[in-house]
């Protein structure tokens, strides 16, 4: 939660008597732009587009109206001092965008369920692996991909039994997981969820049009705050999902984020992306399965360590 200062709040108030609310702030000069874009870039990889000054204006003057800020610059000033980590999370939910789908490019999940669970069933009765799985929703945003991801899991338990089944989903921002926690979504959000799921891993809310997860499918998920530039302290993972988010960063940020996800799978363990990642090149060191499917062998070498250039507003 942010700490406001007596004076700090003594500003904002005076702002507000000159008709001067953070809410009719104009936009973002240049020079306030280059210093946001360059912050982002800094703490999360991603990169805003020279176009989208606007936007960010937007999104920035909320936190403006919650913290009582005088204006952008002296909002940055506290982002950027000793205290500004309190204001960290704020500030990143307010910039992303975590808007998703249950069953979002469906075909993806039909491989999961029709080719992958038996490929790894397969491989269990041979003695090749234990009965155990670890399946990674990186990026998550507000769970959709992770819930149908335990769908899946679920609707195949007569061939799983007795096996560990373990789904972690992780995003940066903690407003985005807070709703993945509470597990309600809107109607829309649900859309390809067919009548059957909705009777089995859900429940109407009365006099609305959202829908929340039943207990047993939101407790079959992990759900932790992570920033995709740093490597995740968990054990390999045999299947990894990063859809639609990629495309947020620029070319030298995914290379470390797909630096940290490979490191991340075990060996022959699967790395699905979304068809919009823009990641061309950047894969060779796994075996195309399919065009978004990317599988890892026990050969695969390592590489040394992306470091990020302090110039995410160029």
């Amino acid at each position: 939660m942010t700490v406001i200062s007596k004076q700090r709040l003594a500003l904002g108030k005076a702002a507000l008597d000159q008709n001067q609310s953070p809410v009719t702030l104009q936009r973002l000069n240049q020079e306030q732009f280059q210093k946001f874009r360059s912050f982002i870039y800094d703490q999360c990889g991603i990169r805003i587009e020279s176009n989208k000054l606007t936007l960010l204006s937007n999104r920035i003057r909320r936190r403006l109206v919650v913290g009582d800020f005088v204006d952008f610059d002296d909002y940055y000033r506290f982002l950027i001092s000793a205290r500004g980590s309190t204001e960290l999370n704020g500030f990143l939910d307010a910039i992303t965008t975590n808007e998703t789908f249950f069953f979002r490019t469906e075909k993806q999940f039909d491989w999961l369920k029709d080719q992958w669970l038996t490929e790894q069933i397969a491989l269990q009765r041979q003695g090749k692996r234990a009965p155990e799985l670890r399946i990674w929703s990186a990026g998550c945003a507000t769970g959709a991909e992770a819930y149908t991801m335990g769908i899946c899991l679920a609707e195949n338990h007569y061939r799983l039994n007795d096996w560990s089944l373990q789904i972690l989903a992780t995003d940066i921002s903690e407003e985005a997981l807070t709703t993945a926690r509470d597990g309600v979504y809107k109607e829309r959000t649900i859309d390809a969820v067919n009548d059957r799921q909705r009777k089995r891993f859900f429940t109407k809310v009365p006099s609305s049009d959202q829908w929340k997860v039943r207990s047993t499918l939101r407790e079959s998920v992990q759900f932790k705050q992570h920033n995709l530039l740093h490597r995740l302290d968990a054990r390999p993972f045999d299947l990894i999902f990063i859809r639609n988010v990629l495309i947020y960063f620029d070319e030298q940020s995914k290379q470390k984020v797909i630096q940290n996800l490979i490191r991340s799978l075990a060996d022959d363990g699967y790395l699905v992306i979304g068809p919009s990642e823009g990641v061309y090149g950047m894969l060779q060191s796994l075996q195309r399965v399919t065009p978004l499917i990317y599988r890892k062998s026990a050969k695969t070498p390592s590489t040394p360590d992306v470091k990020l250039r302090k110039d995410g507003a160029s």
